[in-house]
């Protein structure tokens, strides 16, 4: 793969960051007005629609024959589902997770993918050097100063952020799987209407889906669904495609910073000197991986 289409994928990805980080101040928002399956579910339809001008535009613009769409649709909606179904998992716990924690919180907390990704890798045969492992190991000790209690205890909040960290990890490693093989925008169109469907689902369920709620969301639900999902999740497969995965998650972790500095100037969040300094170890932790390799080979069982 060339160096361009490496940078472009790398620029690609960190617009994703820089929408998503900001997308967690539109969430919190949205929380205030409606249940986190009922954002879910309208965030991620409003997300499917916006891709459809684009799907009719570029199968219009390929030129393919009736059969070879055909055989696109049907790879991509297996693929699609499977990755919806981890997108909904992730999702929901992030959303459910912000009605408990700032968003900027949230985001770090989230950003553990950028350490989780490598090790899910081994799983997969995937190598793990020096850099990842010291990286894991700063991260997690920001995660401690950053969450725990003094009665070393996770927040809520926290906690719901943390077990949906491996969700999105999970999730980077499928899309990195999956974009090879299909036909990515389609792909992407597939996984966000797997999720709306099954947010919509447990939305009817448990919550009281209330229109008037709905309406005072909008702005949040229409940043969320649009950007957030219908831009960023393509922008994300399409970046991947021309990614290793640990490098991918490296990038988008950049959305943690997007969100504090999104969450103190317009929702006045504040971390105490504690959570600053835990940030930091993160922050570290997020960029060791990224350096130059300290010891090449530290790897895992076969």
């Amino acid at each position: 793969m060339s160096k361009q289409q490496q940078m472009k994928s790398s620029l690609l990805l960190l617009i994703t960051a820089c929408i998503w980080g900001s997308a967690f101040v539109a969430q919190r928002e949205g929380m205030n007005y409606v249940g986190p399956f009922t954002f879910n579910a309208v965030r991620f339809a409003l997300g499917a629609l916006s891709l459809v001008p684009l799907i009719i535009w570029l199968d219009r613009r390929s030129r393919k024959s009736s059969h070879e769409i055909k055989a696109s649709v049907k790879s991509s909606a297996v693929s699609g589902f499977l990755a919806g179904l981890i997108l909904f998992c992730g999702a929901s716990l992030q959303q459910i997770g912000l009605i408990y924690t700032t968003a900027g919180k949230a985001a770090f907390v989230t950003g553990l993918y950028i350490v989780i990704v490598p090790f899910l890798g081994l799983f997969l045969k995937q190598r793990i050097n020096a850099n990842s492992a010291i990286g894991a190991i700063i991260a997690v000790y920001g995660l401690y100063l950053l969450c725990l209690k003094n009665d070393l205890t996770l927040g809520t909040g926290d906690l719901y952020e943390l077990v949906g960290a491996f969700f999105w990890s999970a999730h980077i490693l499928l899309i990195d799987k999956l974009s090879r093989q299909t036909d990515v925008i389609k792909l992407s169109f597939v996984q966000v209407v797997t999720c709306s469907v099954l947010s919509f689902i447990v939305a009817f369920a448990t919550e009281t889906i209330d229109f008037a709620g709905l309406s005072q969301a909008l702005i949040p639900l229409l940043y969320g669904g649009i950007c957030s999902v219908g831009i960023a999740y393509t922008l994300q497969v399409v970046g991947q495609k021309g990614a290793h995965p640990t490098q991918a998650a490296i990038i988008m972790s950049m959305e943690t910073v997007f969100a504090v500095v999104g969450g103190y100037f317009i929702l006045g969040e504040l971390l105490d000197t504690r959570g600053v300094i835990g940030c930091l170890f993160m922050l570290v932790g997020m960029i060791i991986p990224q350096l130059p390799p300290i010891r090449r080979n530290i790897i895992a069982q076969e």
